[in-house]
Formats: structure tokens, sequence, C-alpha cells
């Protein structure tokens, strides 16, 4: 089993691209070093935005092979698991939020061949992921309250960071990648990369960059820490939101 604890991973959100040229923008991030494509599927429910199906999956397999990481802000998101993965999702991010069969939910992300994420709004409990660890390839926490890019950064989520973080290494699940997303910039990725993180969903930072989407990604990476992170306390079981 690999270790995704030290592996930084930039995971572009094409909520804020140029859907005029989608596939441009995404061949450009991936050149540039991100290694992943994601995409923010909003219903107008669970959150007060609407966004992207199916077909915009379908779009951006098309323009790469890069992996592709869908994030599921829905309700009932057991209704659209098969539709995103038909469409060529790779990682499938349901909220734990959402629907109260998220164990239903991810086997069956699983039994499509994909990997099963788990999204935390910022003030959900990260111990309501302790019955669904074995079950979870890729843990996003969100940095905003979730449904609109270019929101401003909660640095009181990094408590919760570091407590996924730990959970995930006394469990053994090391392989499990975990992300953070909402205001990630090169000066709100340190917090996070301290925090324990190391896939970073960034999408005003790479499509909206005054000198281009290349640009964008290479600001990133030189804010990645080149020192290791120094020790966190171990967080308390206490630890909320």
């Amino acid at each position: 089993m690999s270790d995704a604890s030290e592996t930084v991973i930039f995971a572009a959100s094409i909520l804020s691209a140029d859907f005029g040229h989608l596939a441009d923008a995404c061949q450009r991030a991936v050149a540039a070093g991100a290694a992943w494509i994601h995409l923010d599927v909003m219903d107008g429910h669970f959150v007060p935005n609407l966004t992207m199906g199916p077909q915009v999956v379908a779009a951006c397999r098309r323009a790469t092979r890069a992996v592709l990481d869908v994030h599921l802000m829905v309700e009932e998101p057991e209704r659209w698991v098969e539709p995103f993965a038909q469409a060529g999702a790779d990682i499938l991010t349901p909220h734990i939020e959402a629907t109260p069969h998220i164990h239903r939910v991810l086997q069956r992300i699983r039994s499509l061949g994909k990997r099963a994420g788990i999204a935390l709004n910022p003030g959900t409990d990260h111990r309501w992921l302790t019955p669904i660890l074995p079950l979870l390839d890729h843990v996003l926490v969100m940095t905003v309250n979730p449904g609109f890019a270019g929101q401003a950064f909660l640095p009181e989520v990094m408590p919760k960071v570091r407590a996924v973080r730990a959970m995930l290494d006394a469990a053994g699940r090391t392989a499990v990648t975990l992300a953070v997303d909402g205001g990630i910039n090169p000066e709100t990725l340190p917090q996070a990369y301290r925090a324990g993180a190391r896939v970073f969903v960034a999408a005003s930072a790479i499509f909206r960059h005054p000198q281009g989407i290349e640009a964008g990604v290479a600001a990133l990476r030189r804010a990645v820490p080149t020192a290791p992170p120094s020790p966190q306390p171990h967080p308390r079981e206490d630890v909320d939101g």
C-alpha cells in the first residue's frame, strides 16, 4: 500500500475556468503540474448554487487523461454516482451530510471501480468518519462553506484537518488522500500543508491568476513548505470543526 501522506497534489477546480475554452483550460492546468482536475457538482439544494452535470465530466474526460475528481455537493448522491462514473470520473466524493445511507453510496462507488471519497463541511465533526474509514480512499475537508468559488479560507478548520490526519494514520490508512478545498492560494496553502493536507483544490488561484494558469500552478508549488512540518500536538478527541 502506497503512502499518500507526503505526495503533494494540486487539483485544479474548473469552477473558475473559462467554460468557453474548457478543454484548453484543463490541458494547460495539467501541463503546468495539476495532477487532478476537480469538478464541483452542485444541485441548488444541498448548496445554494447550480453548476455542472455528467456532460461536463465527459467533456473533461475527452480533454485529458488526468485524474477527474468529482465533488458531489448534491442531495441524494446515491442517484448520481453511476451517471458520473460512466461519464469518466476517477474519484467520487459525496458529502457525509447529504445522505443517511453513506455506507451504501461508498460501496456503490467502489463497486463501479472508482475511488470513494467523503467531504466534510466546516462545521461537521471529524468523528463522523469513524464508521466509514475502511471504505474511504479520499477525504475532502472543506475550508469554506461550499457553494461558491472565491470565498475566504477558514483557518479555524485546521484543527480538524490535523485530527483527520491523525485518525487516518492511527488506522493505518496512509494511502487515503487528504484534501482541502476553499480559499486555497499561496498564502493559505502552507497552513493546510502543516496541518497534514497533501491535496490542494484551487479554483481562482489557478484559473484566475493574473499571469495565467501556468503561473497560478507555479505559485502554489512555490508555496509548499520545503522544511519538514513542525511537530503538532496530538489532537484531542473532542476537536470539532
